[in-house]
């Protein structure tokens, strides 16, 4: 008797998510971009957007619903990965005061202290170290204002000596030589050293930190270089991406999330790349 009372309850309760499930479908089909702006923005910043308030509310309603209404719906991207692409395309741009408000954002979705770092840190052999530094100024402001305790945790797992080693075992698989055959021939045999800085650093000082997995790191490199305009090492990324099992949706919807961020010259040009590289890859 008790084990059928358990059964008919659970199969209520059942019931009852899948009306409730439904009912969310159903509201969110019948919702404006400016409900779904609403909903994102208290979502992420804790306030109300589109109040209409300060110097230029035009441009900030604008912006508002295209961004958290309209860009925010592209893709099957979650909270969490919007906002680390988002922290990471401003971070290549250095645009340091919108750069804090989507740390806030970020950890209010919750993006750990130790994944923002990550994200920020993977910058470095992309856009060099003194922005980086500028950003992780910007980060540390925001643990210090929310009580966030640093320096955190170190997450480094590579030992002096096997750099090189570790940054191939990642490489490797994923690009090849490609870059190495690329630079090569330079005087004094330069390009070696550049080659092997590349396989030490990018992949094996940042790769193998812990804190974001592959595929992560793989999907915020990609929106850096959406950021950069650099279609030809992006053509690269987009390929090792697919590679290491990023779907050709989600490198497609990370690409758009840069869009408002970026402007529609840089994204073109990468969702150009992203048709190329699945044009050769049939």
């Amino acid at each position: 008797m008790i084990r059928k009372i358990v059964t008919i309850f659970l199969a209520l309760m059942l019931s009852q998510n899948i009306i409730f499930a439904a009912a969310v479908q159903n509201e969110d089909k019948n919702m404006t971009r400016t409900d779904i702006c609403k909903e994102n923005y208290k979502t992420l910043f804790n306030g109300e957007a589109l109040t209409n308030e300060g110097n230029d509310p035009e441009m900030m309603n604008i912006l508002q619903k295209y961004i958290f209404g309209e860009v925010f719906t592209v893709g099957k991207l979650d909270m969490k990965t919007r906002e680390m692409i988002t922290v990471v395309s401003l971070t290549t741009q250095q645009t340091l005061p919108q750069l804090k408000s989507h740390i806030h954002a970020a950890l209010n979705v919750g993006v750990t202290p130790i994944e923002l770092r990550e994200a920020i840190y993977q910058c470095a052999p992309f856009i060099g170290f003194p922005k980086t530094l500028n950003a992780l100024n910007i980060l540390n402001e925001v643990f210090k204002e929310r009580g966030i305790k640093t320096p955190l945790k170190s997450t480094a797992t590579v030992k002096e000596q096997e750099r090189y080693e570790r940054g191939f075992a990642i490489q490797n698989p994923i690009y090849g030589n490609e870059i190495k055959e690329s630079i090569s021939g330079l005087p004094d045999n330069m390009g070696e050293d550049v080659s092997m800085f590349l396989t030490e650093v990018c992949f094996g000082d940042f790769y193998t930190r812990e804190g974001l997995d592959l595929k992560t790191r793989e999907l915020l490199v990609i929106s850096l270089l959406v950021t950069t305009g650099n279609t030809s090492v992006l053509k690269s990324h987009i390929k090792g991406s697919l590679k290491i099992g990023n779907s050709k949706e989600t490198i497609t919807a990370a690409i758009i999330q840069c869009l408002p961020y970026v402007g529609f010259p840089n994204t073109l040009a990468a969702l150009r790349t992203m048709k190329e590289v699945l044009q050769e890859e049939k």
